[in-house]
């Protein structure tokens, strides 16, 4: 038996708290490594308006699909454009992200973080020969990973958020 949320609703409650613990996961996976966090979010708020099958909430899946896109895009730009104006090269971040990925498998779950650091500053003393150099551009990398993290995880929170008021309203 399906028991609504509000008169309107086709998604029965186990169904809506089974979406909020996905964008729940899917929010720490942002944080965490391990999960494809905006994805979980997003896939989880598709399956609620495909459920739901109302106007509004495909309105706000497509709202969230958005938010969640801009995120990812912009986890890129944002970090990348201050790599590119500390003087980061390329290089030196694909080389920290194999030795991050190789991290992964060596020490799980922060071993992508310890592996990027490691990489990024093994290329830049290599490239600088100097560690006193190389470290303010590891440094600057730390950061701009930071703050790609940040951008997603606020995407997925605002997301989730998006969702939250639209189970309200149908």
């Amino acid at each position: 038996m399906v028991v609504p949320i509000t008169s309107g609703s086709a998604v029965p409650e186990w169904g809506v708290a089974l979406v909020a613990v996905v964008c729940a996961l899917g929010i720490a996976g942002t944080v965490v490594p391990i999960l494809p966090g905006s994805l979980l979010v997003g896939g989880a708020i598709i399956v609620w308006a495909v459920v739901e099958g109302t106007l509004a909430a495909w309105a706000v899946a497509v709202g969230a699909v958005l938010i969640l896109g801009a995120g990812m895009l912009l986890k890129y730009l944002i970090p990348g454009k201050r790599l590119a104006a500390a003087g980061v090269p390329t290089l030196t971040l694909l080389v920290g992200g194999l030795v991050g990925v190789v991290g992964f498998f060596v020490i799980p779950i922060v071993g992508v973080i310890v592996g990027f650091i490691v990489g990024v500053f093994a290329m830049e003393l290599l490239r600088l020969r100097d560690p006193r150099t190389a470290w303010p551009a590891t440094w600057a990398a730390m950061k701009a990973s930071g703050l790609s993290v940040l951008i997603e995880l606020t995407a997925a929170l605002l997301a989730t958020a998006l969702w939250g008021a639209g189970v309200i309203a149908t």
